[in-house]
Order: structure tokens, then C-alpha cells, then sequence
């Protein structure tokens, strides 16, 4: 669906804002949806001719080497539209300075009041809550 002339006019004027308020962080974020989707466009492409390369090749010999070109072109082709995936976010905390200090690796606490158990355990425990309190 393509946008209206407003429509394009607003996205136009948050993009220059963000890029007034942080240009280093919307360079970087523009560069690396431009290098991933084009290195995943390149490398299914090459999949797709490979794919069709066994699949005329299967046509000269046997069925399964058809068969087998035709699941590389199907696999090249779902790799090179499908998003690209989120890297993990490494999270910190914002000082008071504004500098961001790194998180450490440390096992993640329960927040207060709340079990560690597992999912069902959690289950459970609402149940009995729930049978208890006569509800």
C-alpha cells in the first residue's frame, strides 16, 4: 500500500528529526537494514540458479535430483524475503551522566513476590489460590 502525500511528508520529517537528534545511531541503523537485506537478497538469488541448475540437471538423470533442485530454489527463495532477524540487545543502565553501563552477565532475579518455579509450578500455585480462597 503506498503512502499518502502527508503520509510520506510526516515519515520524511521524522526521519530528518531523528537523524537532528542522533545521526550517528540513524546512519547506523540505515547501513545495516541495506547490508542485510541485500546480502540475503544475493545469496538466495545464487540459491535460486543453483536450485534450477539441479533441477535441469535432474531432468537429464532422475526425479530426485529434480526434486532436490526444487527444495533449494523453495529454501533460497523463502531465506532471501524473509526479514532478517533482531540481534540480541546487550542492556545496561542509564547513569546519571547519560553514559549507558553495561549489565552484567549474572542470572536474572525474580521480581519480588514472585516464585522461580516453572511454568506449571506457577500453574499450580494459582490453582491452589484460586481453591482456597473459595473462588
Amino acid at each position: 500500500m503506498a503512502l499518502s502525500e502527508r503520509e510520506q511528508q510526516l515519515l520524511d520529517e521524522m526521519e530528518q528529526a531523528l537523524y537532528a537528534e542522533d545521526p550517528r545511531f540513524a546512519s547506523q541503523m540505515k547501513s545495516v537494514v541495506r547490508r542485510s537485506s541485500h546480502r540475503h537478497h544475493v545469496i538466495g538469488a545464487v540459491g535460486v540458479l543453483a536450485g534450477l541448475g539441479l533441477v535441469l540437471l535432474g531432468v537429464n538423470t532422475t526425479w530426485v535430483v529434480g526434486a532436490l533442485g526444487f527444495l533449494v530454489m523453495v529454501a533460497s527463495l523463502a531465506y532471501a524475503f524473509a526479514p532478517p532477524r533482531k540481534k540480541a540487545v546487550q542492556l545496561g543502565t542509564v547513569q546519571v551522566d547519560g553514559s549507558v553501563r553495561a549489565s552484567s552477565p549474572k542470572a536474572k532475579r525474580a521480581p519480588k513476590g514472585q516464585r522461580s518455579g516453572g511454568f506449571m509450578e506457577r500453574l499450580e500455585e494459582r490453582w491452589e489460590r484460586r481453591h482456597n480462597s473459595g473462588w
